[in-house]
C-alpha cells in the first residue's frame, strides 16, 4: 500500500517513535513539581521547547505547546483579537486558509467583529497588494498560511508580513504544512503548527507569540504554558514532536529535492496519460511533495475508492467526497475544476517505484469511473442542430451536470446555447471551469423555477 496523503498526516517518524518510548519512563510526572520526578519531566519539557524554538527561529519563552494545531490557531486568533480589542475588531484572512482559521473568523463575525477575506488567483496565491488594500486603522490581526494544504501553493508571507509590520498590525501564520521543510521567512508575529504534519505524534500543537504582541487569553486562566494552553502537558508526545522536527529538518534539503522531482513527474505526465485533466496550484512556488489535479466527468469519491483498491491512499477536494456536497473552499476560491479532484501528497521516503506504479494505475482508474458514469466520448456532430437546448440536471450531483452538458454541446451550432438546470452547488464552479478547459463561452447564471440555470454558448 502506498500512502500518498502526507498533507493530512505524515507517518510517524522513526525518531519520534524512539523519543516517545524513551520519554514515557521519564516524562510522566508533573513538571511543575519540585521533587525528582517533576524535575526530570521539566528538563524534558524545557529541552523540547528549546529544540522547537531553534527550528522555528524564535525565543524558547515564546513557544507554547497546545493539544493540536487547530487549538493553536484558535488560541492565537482569539488571543490577539482580545489583546488588541482597543485598536479595533477588524480581521483579515485569505480565502484559502485552513478551516481552523476560517472558523475562527466566523466566530469573530458572530461576536460582532468584521472580517475581510482576501481573494487568490487561479494558482491559489494571494497578491500582497490585496492585503495592503485590506489593512485599516481598526485592523487588529491579519492571518496568512505559509503554504496551502490542498494545492501546495506557497504564499508570499515575507512580503505580507512587511506590509503588516509597517501598518502596526500583527500577522498570524498557519505554518502547519511547511514547518517541517524550514522556518517561515519574514517578520511575522504569531505562528501555529501541528506535529502530525511533520511526522510527530498527533495531539501536539505549536503556538508561538512574539514578545511585544498584545495577547489576552480567552476563557478560564491556567498556570501552565504561560496561561495560553490549559491542561497537563503531554510531555512524551511533546518530546517526540520536537525530536521529529529536528530530524526532518536535518533531512529536509535532500528530501525536498527528491520529492520535487517526483511531483514534477506527476504534474507533467498526468495530463499526457489522462485526457481532460486540470493540474492546479502554482507550478513553481509550492511545497515539495504536493500535487493536485482534477479530472472532468469523474466522481471524486468513486475515483478515490478505485485508487484505494489499487493500493494508493490519496485525498480529494471534490464536493462528491464531502458530507456537505459542496466543493472545497480552496478550489472554489481559485475558480478551478473541483470534480474528480485528487491530491497526492508524498511523505518523505516515498519510493520512485510507487510513483511510477501510480502513473500506471491512474489512467485505467479514471477511465473506469468515467465509463460507469456514462461520460461523453468523441462523436460526430448531430444531424439536426437546435439553437438552444435545456439540460435538466436537477437532483443530480457532481459530476453529472457537467457530463450531461458535455454530451449535448455538439447538438447546438456554434453560437448556440445550452441551459443547464442544476441544484448542485458544485455546478457553480465546475461548469465555468469546464467551459474554460473546453474553449466554450460561459454566459453566467440565472435563477430558475427550481435550482439555477447555467448558460453556455458553444464557441468551437
Amino acid at each position: 500500500m502506498a500512502y500518498f496523503d502526507a498533507a493530512s498526516a505524515a507517518p510517524l517518524h522513526p525518531v519520534a517513535r524512539q523519543a516517545l518510548l524513551a520519554s514515557l519512563d521519564e516524562g510522566w510526572a508533573d513538571p511543575a513539581r519540585l521533587y525528582r520526578e517533576g524535575r526530570r519531566a521539566r528538563m524534558l519539557l524545557d529541552a523540547a521547547r528549546e529544540a522547537v524554538a531553534e527550528a522555528v527561529g524564535c525565543r524558547a519563552d515564546e513557544v507554547v505547546f497546545t493539544s493540536s494545531g487547530t487549538r493553536a490557531v484558535h488560541a492565537g486568533v482569539s488571543g490577539v483579537l482580545a489583546g488588541r480589542r482597543r485598536v479595533g475588531r477588524h480581521l483579515i484572512v485569505s480565502s484559502v486558509e485552513h478551516s481552523s482559521v476560517l472558523h475562527s473568523a466566523e466566530a469573530h463575525e458572530a461576536d460582532g467583529g468584521t472580517v475581510t477575506r482576501v481573494p487568490v488567483d487561479r494558482s491559489g496565491a494571494v497578491d500582497p497588494a490585496s492585503y495592503a488594500a485590506a489593512l485599516r486603522p481598526d485592523t487588529a490581526l491579519a492571518c496568512l498560511q505559509s503554504a496551502n494544504h490542498e494545492v501546495g501553493t506557497v504564499q508570499p508571507v515575507a512580503e505580507v508580513a512587511e506590509l503588516c509590520r509597517a501598518a502596526g498590525v500583527p500577522l498570524l501564520v498557519d505554518a502547519a504544512q511547511s514547518l517541517g521543510w524550514g522556518p517561515v521567512a519574514g517578520d511575522w508575529s504569531v505562528l501555529a503548527g501541528s506535529a502530525h504534519k511533520w511526522g510527530g505524534p498527533s495531539g501536539v500543537g505549536l503556538l508561538v507569540v512574539r514578545k511585544g504582541v498584545r495577547f489576552a487569553v480567552r476563557g478560564p486562566a491556567d498556570e501552565r504554558e504561560s496561561g495560553r494552553a490549559a491542561g497537563f502537558e503531554n510531555i512524551p508526545a511533546i518530546v517526540a514532536a520536537a525530536a521529529s522536527l529536528r530530524a526532518v529538518r536535518a533531512e529536509a534539503d535532500r528530501e525536498a529535492e527528491r520529492l520535487r522531482e517526483l511531483t514534477e513527474r506527476i504534474r507533467a505526465r498526468v495530463p499526457q496519460l489522462v485526457p481532460d485533466v486540470e493540474v492546479v496550484g502554482d507550478p513553481e512556488r509550492r511545497l515539495p511533495g504536493v500535487v493536485t489535479f482534477s479530472c472532468l466527468y469523474v466522481d471524486g469519491e468513486a475515483l478515490l475508492h478505485e485508487l484505494d483498491r489499487a493500493g494508493f491512499s490519496v485525498s480529494s477536494g471534490s464536493s462528491c467526497t464531502s458530507s456537505t456536497l459542496t466543493p472545497s473552499h480552496v478550489l472554489k476560491a481559485m475558480g478551478v475544476l473541483s470534480e474528480g479532484n485528487v491530491r497526492v501528497s508524498l511523505p518523505p521516503g516515498t519510493a520512485e517505484e510507487d510513483v511510477e506504479r501510480f502513473l500506471e494505475v491512474l489512467p485505467g482508474a479514471v477511465a473506469g469511473v468515467r465509463e460507469k458514469l456514462g461520460a461523453p466520448t468523441p462523436a460526430a456532430a448531430a444531424a439536426v442542430q437546435r439553437d438552444e437546448l435545456v439540460v435538466d440536471a436537477l437532483g443530480k450531483r457532481c459530476p453529472i451536470p457537467v457530463i450531461e452538458l458535455a454530451k449535448v454541446i455538439g447538438d447546438v451550432p456554434v453560437g448556440g446555447t445550452v441551459r443547464v438546470l442544476s441544484d448542485d452547488e458544485a455546478a457553480r464552479l465546475d461548469i465555468p471551469a469546464w467551459c474554460e478547459m473546453r474553449g466554450q463561452e460561459y454566459l453566467g447564471e440565472e435563477q430558475a423555477e427550481k435550482g439555477t440555470a447555467y448558460l453556455v454558448r458553444r464557441s468551437v
